[in-house]
C-alpha cells in the first residue's frame, strides 16, 4: 500500500515524538527496603507473600500479601510452610483483646483504629500462630512501628493483603466454611533469562535496523518502491528521497526531547485507560506499518517478482496485490494483540509489532553528525536520570517508573515497551526496557554504519562494530544495575549514552577524526564520493 510524502512524515514524526517517551528498564521487586524507619525488632525487609487458601478442603486462588517491618520471617518454600485454620478476631480491628478463639490459627484482622504492633500484640496474646490484616483499599501498605513500640517482643509472622482479598476471605467464613491458609515468602532469583534474551532482542533490533539497507539492498528497495507506489515515471532516487528521511537537527533534537517531558507529564496527571487505548491505538498504526515495510521488504528481496500483479482500487489506486494482502495481515495481526493484550502470550505480539516499529522508525529518522547526536542523546541522558531518580523530590514519586507500569490506568500499561515473562520466577512478572533505550543510541549505531560505508571503512578501523560492542556494554550495566537496585527501574541512558557516544568520541579522537565526524554531511560525502568515481 502507498501512503503519500506528507501523510507518511507526519505519521513518522508521530510515532518519533511518543515512541521516545519511555527510556527505562525495570523487573517488579518481590521485596524493598521501603521508607519507614528501622528500630531494634523492627528492621525487617518488606517481602511479598503467597497466600495459599483452601475452603472446605478445595484450593482457591492464591493471594498476594507484604510482610510487616517487624514480627516472624516466613518461609520461603511452600514446602515448609503450615497450613492453619483461619479465624476473625472479635473485635475486627484486634484493638482489644478476642472473644474468638485464636489459639493455633491464623488470626484475621482489618486496618484501622490502633497500631499494626498492637494488632499482632493482641493477635499473639490470644494464641494465635500469624495475623493477617485485611487493608481498606487495594495498595500493599507498608506496615511499620514506632521506636517505643516493643515491635521485638513480637514473634509471629504479620502479613497484609488487599482489601479484596480479604473480603473474598470473609464470605467464605461467614457462610460457615472453613478456611485454610500458608503463607510463604519465595525470593526473587537474581538473574532471570529473561534479561538475556531481552539484551539479545535490543541489540539485535540496533544491529537489524542499521544493516536494513544492505538486507533489502539498494537494487531490491528501489525495485519495492516502484513496485508498490502509484507514480508514473521511475525515477526511484528522487521518490526514495521525498519518502522516506526525517532529518534530525540539533533544534529538533531538544524540541523532541520536550515533547517527551511535556507528554510523560501529560501521562502522569491524566493517564487513564481510554488514554491507555489512545496510545494503543497509535502503537498499533505504527506497528502496522513497521510490519508493511519489513515484510514486503524481506519478502520482494528474497521473490523480486512477488509485487509485479497490481490491483486498481478506489481510493487507494493502483496498489500491488502483495502489498495488499501483507497489509490486511498486518492488520489483523495488530486487533488480536490489541484484543488479547492482557493475556499471557500478548508479550510476543508487542515485542513483534515493536521491533518492526522500531526498524522502521530507525530507516526514517537519521542523524547527519555527531553534533546533533552528542545534543540528543545529551539530552536524553538528561531527561532519563531527571524523570527516573529526580522526579519524586517534586512529584514525590518516579514520574517514568509511575507512567511505564500504568499505575494510574487501571491497571492499562502503555505497550511502548519489549517485555519478555521472567521465567524461573515464582512471582511472575516481566523484565522490560523502553523503546527509547533502542531508538536513542540506535539512531547512533546506524549513523555509525552509514558512515563506515560511505567512508569505505572496514570493521576494525570503522565505528559500527565498536558502538554496537558498547550498546550492548552499555545494556548489561543497565541489568547490573537493576540486580543490585533489587528490580528498582533504571535510566537505560544513565548508561547506555556514555557507552555508545563516549565510545564514537574516544575513538574518533583517538584516530583524528573527530572534526570530520562532527561537522560530517551525508549529503556532501555522497557528491564527493560520485565525482572521485567519474
Amino acid at each position: 500500500m502507498a501512503f503519500s510524502s506528507r501523510r507518511s512524515r507526519s505519521l513518522h514524526t508521530i510515532v518519533f515524538c511518543i515512541f521516545f517517551l519511555t527510556s527505562l528498564s525495570f523487573a517488579e521487586e518481590a521485596s524493598h527496603d521501603g521508607d519507614s524507619p528501622k528500630f531494634p525488632g523492627c528492621d525487617h525487609p518488606y517481602n511479598l507473600v503467597k497466600v495459599k487458601n483452601w475452603v472446605n478442603g478445595a484450593g482457591g486462588e492464591t493471594l498476594t500479601g507484604i510482610t510487616a517491618r517487624f514480627g516472624a520471617l516466613l518461609p520461603k518454600e511452600e514446602k515448609n510452610g503450615v497450613r492453619l485454620t483461619a479465624v476473625f478476631s472479635n473485635p475486627l480491628n484486634s484493638c482489644s483483646p478476642s472473644s474468638s478463639k485464636l489459639s493455633g490459627s491464623v488470626a484475621i484482622a482489618v486496618r484501622g483504629d490502633c497500631d499494626f504492633t498492637k494488632k499482632a500484640k493482641v493477635a499473639q496474646s490470644g494464641g494465635a500462630a500469624a495475623l493477617l490484616v485485611i487493608n481498606d483499599n487495594e495498595e500493599l501498605a507498608e506496615m511499620g512501628c514506632e521506636k517505643d513500640s516493643s515491635a521485638q517482643d513480637i514473634s509471629i509472622p504479620v502479613v497484609l493483603i488487599p482489601k479484596s482479598g480479604g473480603e473474598s476471605l470473609n464470605r467464605s467464613i461467614l457462610d460457615g466454611q472453613k478456611v485454610d491458609l500458608l503463607l510463604y515468602a519465595p525470593v526473587r532469583p537474581p538473574v532471570d533469562l529473561s534479561v538475556i534474551f531481552l539484551w539479545m532482542m535490543a541489540v539485535g533490533t540496533v544491529v537489524c535496523a542499521s544493516l536494513w539497507s544492505e538486507i533489502s539492498g539498494p537494487e531490491e528497495a528501489g525495485e519495492r518502491y516502484n513496485e508498490l507506489s502509484p507514480k508514473e515515471t521511475s525515477n526511484v532516487s528522487a521518490f526514495i528521497a521525498e519518502k522516506d528521511y526525517l532529518d534530525i537537527d540539533v533544534k529538533s533534537a531538544v524540541v523532541f526531547v520536550i515533547t517527551a517531558s511535556a507528554f510523560l507529564l501529560l501521562l502522569y496527571f491524566f493517564m487513564s485507560s481510554w488514554f491507555v487505548w489512545l496510545l494503543i491505538v497509535l502503537f498499533c498504526i505504527g506497528g502496522i506499518e513497521g510490519m508493511h515495510n519489513c515484510i514486503t521488504t524481506v519478502i520482494l528481496r528474497i521473490c523480486k517478482n512477488c509485487g509485479r500483479k497490481k490491483l486498481n482500487l478506489p481510493l487507494l489506486g493502483e496498489t500491488s496485490l502483495l502489498s495488499l494482502i501483507v497489509l490486511f495481515c498486518c492488520v489483523a495481526f495488530a486487533i488480536f494483540w490489541a484484543t488479547n493484550r492482557q493475556a499471557s502470550y500478548s508479550w510476543a505480539g508487542q515485542d513483534i509489532l515493536g521491533i518492526c516499529l522500531m526498524i522502521t522508525v530507525l530507516q526514517v529518522a537519521r542523524l547527519p553528525n555527531i553534533k546533533v547526536a552528542t545534543v540528543l542523546l545529551c539530552c536524553a541522558f538528561v531527561y532519563d536520570i531527571f524523570w527516573v531518580f529526580l522526579s519524586p523530590i517534586i512529584f514525590h514519586q518516579s514520574v517514568m517508573i509511575v507512567v511505564a507500569r500504568g499505575d494510574n490506568s487501571g491497571g492499562e500499561t502503555i505497550p511502548m515497551l519489549l517485555r519478555i515473562p521472567r521465567f524461573a520466577d515464582p512471582w511472575g512478572g516481566y523484565d522490560m526496557i523502553g523503546f527509547g533505550d533502542i531508538l536513542f543510541p540506535g539512531l547512533l549505531v546506524s549513523f555509525s554504519f552509514r558512515y563506515d560505508k560511505t567512508n569505505k571503512k572496514g570493521i576494525v578501523n570503522g565505528y559500527f562494530i565498536w558502538l554496537t560492542v558498547g550498546y550492548g556494554v552499555g545494556l548489561f550495566l543497565t541489568y547490573l544495575g537493576l540486580y543490585l537496585m533489587h528490580g528498582h527501574g533504571q535510566p537505560a541512558l544513565l548508561y547506555l549514552v556514555p557507552c555508545t557516544l563516549g565510545t564514537c568520541v574516544l575513538l574518533g579522537r583517538v584516530r583524528g577524526e573527530l572534526k570530520n565526524l562532527w561537522s560530517y554531511s551525508s549529503e556532501e560525502a555522497s557528491s564527493r564520493g560520485s565525482s572521485g568515481d567519474a
